[in-house]
């Protein structure tokens, strides 16, 4: 059903296109015959596969929404049991995590996806890299990394998440030029190595691919984050995005102007509230259609990630689309005072102030059934007591609008955020659900 096309993000606009319809009659065809999900979806929508002519005929095919995929989760499985290599589950960061599946054929698309990837960023099989992202735990994103880099040629180290001091052995001994790792553990690698006096600027490290939080703005600047680990350590920070329902990762090129489609993989929509496509530089919600996977493909999944996309060629010479980093989810999304916010522009902030060691959102509904803000923040040391105060004057500074403030002691936040069953930190909590 699948097969290599690693040329096709350099064709023309209208190539690609009619590449993808091509794929879509395939995808659709296949679902029609392997999903009892799509199959009931196809029936009660008298969908007539015949009747799309172009790619953009897409919109009028039914969404699908992560809903959907929870409620009827086995009914999305195309394959027999005996033919499903790999159980994934979602991380479950935003809702209750959902199973998916892979089989042989998937997880070879797997590997090719993060091959491409790795490409895109520059990589090559005279590479080392380091892994410093689970392998376990039912968890895609290692093992994709894994067989991509293995696919690439490139040598692995398999180090796992967190443990600065391995990390740190693992570099000095091994001298991997490449690290895949959540941002945010970068600066703690760049604390553990300032305070055991390692010579980390002059490490073999060249680039590090970042996954799970943003790295740049809207304007494709680094963020607070991505700028606080340049200052520190000059090495090329590559932002990706990727979601496992998708199987897919868009990452950026040397040019650092937003992640590439890979164009036989996906086929992506941006839609507004009403599911209609935005233009190129707007913001609308992820909507993907995948191509290829035969264990549990998605059609027109809205992945509830708010994006701008840019359709313009790219200096690189590939002509796929590009996402902008994530605005935010769209289930997260804030109304305070008057303000529509987003959780990662929190973030923003939080990660500008030096004295913030850690810190959790929390949202609520008040009494008059509006959305409260409250943040708990721990800090790295005493603070005057005038903190809390200067703190709100940073956010009123920044979004217009100051949200409530409690300061936590480390112990009592890390309890919240760290559970054993999750793959990341909870910086976000949303009881506005608990209220309805």
């Amino acid at each position: 059903m699948w097969s290599i096309n690693e040329n096709i993000a350099n064709k023309n606009r209208n190539d690609i296109e009619e590449f993808q319809y091509n794929k879509l009659i395939e995808t659709l065809n296949y679902l029609k015959n392997k999903s009892p999900y799509y199959q009931k979806l196809f029936t009660d929508n008298d969908i007539t596969i015949s009747k799309l002519k172009s790619l953009k005929d897409i919109s009028n095919l039914p969404i699908t929404t992560k809903e959907d995929l929870a409620k009827y989760n086995q009914d999305f499985i195309c394959i027999p049991p005996r033919e499903i290599i790999d159980y994934i589950t979602t991380s479950g960061t935003v809702g209750d995590p959902v199973t998916l599946i892979m089989n042989d054929a998937d997880l070879n698309r797997l590997a090719y996806n993060e091959y491409i990837s790795f490409k895109n960023a520059g990589c090559t099989a005279d590479d080392i890299i380091q892994l410093m992202t689970t392998i376990d735990k039912r968890f895609m994103a290692g093992l994709a990394y894994f067989l991509g880099a293995r696919m690439l040629g490139a040598g692995v180290i398999r180090v796992g998440a967190g443990m600065p001091e391995l990390q740190w052995d693992s570099i000095i001994r091994m001298k991997p030029t490449v690290l895949v790792a959540v941002p945010s553990f970068i600066l703690k690698l760049i604390d553990y190595a300032e305070k055991n006096n390692i010579d980390y600027k002059n490490s073999s490290i060249k680039k590090a691919i970042c996954i799970g939080e943003p790295l740049r703005n809207n304007d494709f600047s680094l963020n607070t984050l991505g700028q606080k680990i340049n200052d520190k350590w000059k090495i090329k920070l590559f932002s990706t995005y990727a979601s496992t329902e998708m199987a897919t990762a868009f990452t950026e090129c040397e040019y650092s102007c937003g992640g590439h489609q890979i164009p036989d993989l996906i086929i992506t929509e941006f839609l507004d509230e009403n599911s209609k496509p935005v233009k190129s530089g707007e913001a609308g919600e992820v909507t993907i259609t995948t191509i290829g996977v035969e264990g549990m493909p998605l059609l027109r999944y809205k992945t509830g990630d708010v994006v701008i996309h840019y359709d313009e060629p790219c200096k690189c010479g590939r002509n796929t689309t590009r996402l902008g980093p994530i605005i935010g989810r769209k289930n997260q999304m804030i109304k305070y005072k008057g303000t529509t916010i987003f959780p990662s522009t929190i973030y923003d902030v939080l990660n500008s102030i030096a004295e913030i060691h850690s810190y959790l959102i929390e949202i609520s509904t008040n009494n008059i059934g509006t959305d409260d803000v409250l943040i708990k923040v721990s800090t790295k040391m005493d603070v005057s007591q005038t903190f809390e105060k200067e703190l709100k004057d940073h956010f009123r500074a920044k979004l217009r609008v100051a949200p409530n403030i409690e300061i936590c002691s480390k112990e009592i936040l890390h309890a919240i955020q760290f559970n054993e069953t999750l793959r990341k930190p909870i910086l976000f909590i949303d009881k506005r659900t608990e209220s309805n």
